[in-house]
């Protein structure tokens, strides 16, 4: 089963959204990270049992659960049979809002209906800022490098697996030297990776009768934008100065650390 999804950058996985492979993309220094190490996804609550097991074959062995606990309770993750299960709730609460229905977010944008993008500029704000993030973010490192068995895979998601997902990947990939124009592009990924799921709480909105406004807005929630990865980057550089000190002086990497995660994840 492995050697159908060998080396692809968006994984097919029944039950799953969201599924990307972080292998492949080069380094400042010429390296690669290493295919089935590490990936990010959304939710893995709908795993169908061939999902499981497709996961347990591609080798995942940690799944990193984001999410906050009413998000964990309502939707509990389908752990793949060896994997072990880390929680990290990066917020106590959804501040994504991604976790919310179509129909609870519709009711609630038409109050404010262009909140949604400066929402999630906020939110953005928040996960390079509060200090219970950086530490769930760091127990995400902590375990990263505890990943360092030949066939062991560690996964990591949320509910969307775009935002707080998204900066795990914008941290990970910082830290084995990737350049920030792919870390962004990967960022990006998810509008095409999740365009489906996208377009589909759009047009549940218009059916409801949600003004254009307020479909915008869901948009605005489902999606991901340059803008708010900007958000995160100027809170970053107004603590750090650069998102490599970042990494050290917020997130607590050593630089014994970051020469074990690139001996760990790169080629």
């Amino acid at each position: 089963m492995v050697s159908k999804i060998t080396n692809q950058r968006v994984l097919t996985v029944p039950g799953g959204i969201n599924f990307r492979e972080l292998g492949g993309y080069s380094t400042k220094d010429g390296r690669k990270i290493k295919w089935h190490k590490v990936i990010r996804t959304g939710g893995l609550d709908q795993l169908t049992p061939a999902g499981q097991a497709l996961l347990d074959d591609y080798g995942v062995r940690y799944d990193i659960d984001f999410r906050s606990p009413q998000e964990v309770l309502d939707a509990p993750d389908r752990i793949p049979a060896n994997a072990k299960y880390v929680y990290a709730p990066v917020f106590n609460v959804d501040e994504t809002r991604n976790s919310d229905g179509t129909d609870k977010m519709t009711a609630n944008l038409e109050k404010h209906p262009d909140s949604g993008f400066k929402h999630m500029l906020k939110v953005y704000q928040m996960v390079a800022d509060e200090q219970h993030a950086k530490d769930e973010y760091r127990r995400f490192f902590d375990n990263l490098l505890a990943n360092d068995q030949p066939d062991s895979t560690l996964l990591f998601h949320c509910t969307a697996g775009k935002d707080r997902t998204g900066m795990g990947a914008v941290y990970l990939l910082s830290a084995l030297g990737v350049d920030f124009e792919t870390i962004k592009q990967d960022y990006l990924l998810t509008n095409q990776a999740s365009i489906g799921r996208i377009n589909g709480a759009m047009a549940e909105a218009r059916a409801q009768g949600a003004s254009d406004a307020t479909v915008e807005s869901i948009r605005a929630l489902w999606s991901v934008d340059a803008a708010y990865l900007d958000a995160a980057m100027t809170e970053i550089k107004r603590q750090s100065g650069n998102l490599n000190h970042y990494l050290h002086t917020a997130l607590k990497l050593t630089n014994n650390e970051i020469n074990d995660l690139q001996r760990i994840y790169l080629e």
